[in-house]
């Protein structure tokens, strides 16, 4: 872990934040003070000239991506909310007021250490769509190059799907594995995943977790105490599988602890890598899409699409619902329901009923060389279950 150059590090609101909201600048100050010092190696002063910024990038030293919770939180005391809010509406007004907060105090507490920041929002829709997945993946790789700090949240103000899931652990595992991560550091307020509650006298800290079979008779947590956070225990074990299942080593620990799992010392709990790196696409297509719709597969589809990692063809159809437009998110289920996988589709959910079961010879004659084609490409379509 010590020797890791590019990190990703997510904190969570309740590192951040007052439990009546509102950011802690005395908080906030002590994480960037490890974050700068980790990547640049001295705590030195001064504002850098954009050449020097960059020359140091292009050098031996550590690159960081920073994604942060905290923008509803911050919110919440500057609009005279007590509590964080359960409608969308006021959770939308509360990020649109913090995260203007948040990133100006992360832009005034890296200044002191010389280090720019860039503030990047995300949606799910940004990630599963190959034009905006590449888009996001050159902004984070052009800052990194310059020498900047991305900061990255989800768009909590326009976003509706992202406020319901949760919380960024998920998108802090995604964009490990989009920037091409060594690591990623997944700070709150626990230090790492125990055996039981961890309030409760006998229980300890696991230190490995080389597969899902360590963790399978461990009860996760829920959300923490401070209340201002959607997160908890889960929703990180769950992020941890899927960067390391993406060949990314995680270590999982509190954030006053951050300094020793950056030098990788003896702290949280250490997730091994488990798999290899896959495509960027396919594993937001995975693990941060919103299907938009259905289509189930007749038998042989299935076995073609599953076991064959073949694209599915209009002869393989057996029914559709949902209202999708081409490009949208889809689950592939079988006849039982069950989802086996999941792909981008080539046409819109009021075509399909004119596809099902016909080959696409025999569209293209009856109804253009248009519908000569996949109804979802196997380069655009992952499996779920094997």
């Amino acid at each position: 872990m010590g020797e890791a150059r590019r990190i990703v590090v997510k904190v969570g609101s309740s590192s951040l934040t007052t439990a009546a909201g509102g950011l802690d600048a005395d908080r906030v100050d002590a994480l960037v003070d490890v974050l700068a010092k980790t990547r640049n190696g001295s705590a030195a002063r001064g504002a850098p000239s954009e050449a020097g910024a960059g020359r140091r990038a292009c050098g031996g030293e550590r690159e960081i991506v920073l994604v942060s919770s905290g923008a509803i939180a911050a919110g919440l005391a500057p609009l005279g909310l007590r509590r964080r809010p359960t409608d969308l509406a006021r959770q939308q007004a509360a990020a649109s007021v913090g995260q203007g907060l948040l990133v100006a105090r992360y832009t005034a507490s890296f200044a002191r250490y010389g280090v720019r920041v860039g503030q990047v929002l995300l949606t799910s829709d940004d990630m599963s769509r190959r034009a905006h997945h590449r888009n996001a993946s050159r902004t984070l790789d052009k800052l990194l190059a310059m020498g900047a700090l991305p900061v990255v949240n989800e768009n909590d103000t326009v976003a509706t799907d992202e406020i319901r899931f949760g919380d960024n652990d998920r998108l802090a595992a995604l964009v490990a594995h989009l920037v091409r991560a060594d690591l990623l550091v997944l700070l709150s307020d626990v230090d790492g995943v125990y055996d039981g509650d961890p309030a409760r006298p006998g229980t300890s800290r696991i230190a490995e977790v080389r597969g899902p079979g360590d963790l399978a008779h461990v009860e996760i947590g829920s959300a923490g105490k401070a209340g201002v956070g959607t997160g908890g225990m889960v929703t990180k074990v769950e992020a941890a599988r899927i960067a390391a299942a993406a060949g990314v080593q995680v270590v999982l620990t509190s954030t006053v602890h951050a300094a020793d799992a950056l030098t990788g010392g003896d702290t949280g709990t250490y997730f091994h890598p488990t798999g290899r790196r896959s495509a960027d696409r396919l594993l937001w297509l995975q693990h941060a899409s919103t299907p938009q719709g259905s289509i189930t597969l007749d038998d042989g589809a299935v076995r073609a699409v599953v076991q064959g990692r073949k694209s599915l063809l209009p002869a393989g159809i057996a029914g559709v619902e949902g209202d999708f437009s081409a490009g949208d998110p889809v689950e592939l289920r079988d006849r039982a329901g069950r989802a086996v996988a999941r792909g981008l589709v080539n046409f819109d959910a009021k075509e399909i009923p004119l596809l099902i079961g016909r080959s696409t010879h025999e569209l293209a004659r009856d109804l253009g060389p248009g519908y000569e084609r996949e109804v979802v490409h196997r380069d655009d379509l992952v499996v779920l279950h094997p």
